[in-house]
């Protein structure tokens, strides 16, 4: 007899990417695809002396349940950093979370009914289509251009709607990779006054900055209208699995009670880890290190995607992050191009999965940050030969 399974699931499916992902393990395919930061600047030493640390001076305490919000201490160092970026953030608006992954999650469930609507990008997150989609929302699109969401559309959205959320990525985005200019902040900001649509800033690429000038956080121009996703994956390591939502009382309240539901608590010997990490090393010089490897792996897909790609082709120049965006031909199919491609054992991700309209079919993300030099040349001379194939077939 076949189980009968909650109607949600019936249109939930796997993420693309991870099944991309599978195709990668082959040593011989050279891999744009994944969002991976780079193994080789992970602390392990740093991260391995801290977990001693913690186990031979407060194991006892460390291995013990813990609070919903998390450990005052990492929640306070947050809130330090925060404020030397302008921004006033008590430690009390601030729970951390398994990946910021799981405040998308949990803020879904604290907001959306069945048909409420949601603002999303296009294109935006994957994985955040993903999971909001669970909760069986309508996704308003609004575009992107190349400095934020395109003002007169966001106002027609919200004319027509009443959207609870405005999901977006306004630093280095996930997949273009453009970031917000100050003046589509405020069109933004300006556009969302006074309706009750909260806008949740996530923001796991703001401090891989490799060139130009920080940007205002969206809570300096929304306040409590806002809500911050932030996360340690990208600035020490993605396996430790923690983040963090930042939120006022009356959103956090919520968030707290579905959190209580989903695990109780993040784990709490990871917490007393990173904080202890955080309190014996640098950060900052450890980020920098990271912005400088990522920059010059940026630097060197841009130069070499400029060399070898043909006319027809266009591509973001991203200030940071990992990612950039291309756009083929209109006639071009990526997933097309994607089986094309795995012939010469190079993968990227398809932009149509990015897109919770269904649009885009000839666009693709490319990661840059996983790849030594070596890699990115030859993995982008391969791509640029699977283009130019299915160019002529297509003529």
């Amino acid at each position: 007899m076949p189980h009968q399974f909650a109607d949600r699931m019936l249109h939930a499916h796997k993420s693309f990417v991870r099944e991309i992902l599978k195709v990668t393990e082959d040593p011989e395919v050279i891999s744009f695809a994944g969002g991976l930061p780079n193994p080789r600047y992970f602390p392990v030493k740093e991260v391995a002396e801290a977990t001693q640390r913690v186990l031979s001076e407060c194991g006892e305490v460390a291995l013990q349940y813990s609070t919903t919000e998390g450990y005052l201490p990492l929640r306070e160092m947050i809130a330090r950093r925060y404020a030397r970026r302008g921004l006033k953030v008590d430690p009390a608006e601030i729970m951390i979370t398994n990946g910021s992954q799981q405040g998308i999650d949990l803020l879904a469930k604290a907001f959306l009914n069945n048909g409420d609507g949601i603002i999303v990008e296009r294109p935006t997150y994957l994985a955040a289509i993903q999971s909001f989609g669970l909760f069986e929302p309508r996704f308003l699109s609004v575009p992107l251009q190349e400095d934020g969401a395109d003002p007169q559309a966001l106002e027609e959205t919200l004319s027509k709607n009443d959207p609870k959320l405005f999901y977006s990525v306004p630093n280095f985005q996930n997949p273009t990779g453009i970031t917000y200019s100050e003046e589509k902040r405020r069109a933004t900001a300006d556009a969302l006054e006074g309706r009750g649509t909260v806008f949740i800033e996530d923001n796991p690429y703001g401090e891989l900055r490799f060139m130009g000038e920080e940007k205002p956080s969206m809570r300096s121009y929304l306040g409590e209208d806002s809500v911050l996703l932030g996360s340690f994956s990208k600035i020490v390591s993605p396996g430790i699995r923690l983040g963090w939502v930042c939120a006022c009382p009356e959103i956090m309240e919520k968030l707290i009670i579905a959190k209580q539901a989903a695990d109780l608590h993040s784990n709490y010997l990871c917490q007393r880890i990173v904080h202890r990490y955080l309190s014996d090393n640098d950060i900052e010089k450890h980020i920098s290190r990271i912005r400088e490897a990522y920059g010059s792996q940026r630097d060197h897909m841009v130069g070499m995607m400029e060399e070898c790609f043909p006319e027809g082709v266009s591509f973001t120049r991203p200030e940071g992050g990992m990612f950039i965006w291309a756009t083929l031909p209109e006639s071009m199919s990526s997933l097309d191009l994607l089986h094309e491609a795995s012939k010469d054992k190079v993968a990227f991700v398809p932009g149509q999965a990015f897109y919770a309209d269904g649009s885009g079919k000839n666009t693709m993300r490319l990661n840059y940050s996983n790849c030594d030099k070596d890699r990115i040349t030859e993995g982008v001379e391969r791509l640029a030969r699977a283009i130019k194939r299915g160019q002529e077939k297509l003529a």
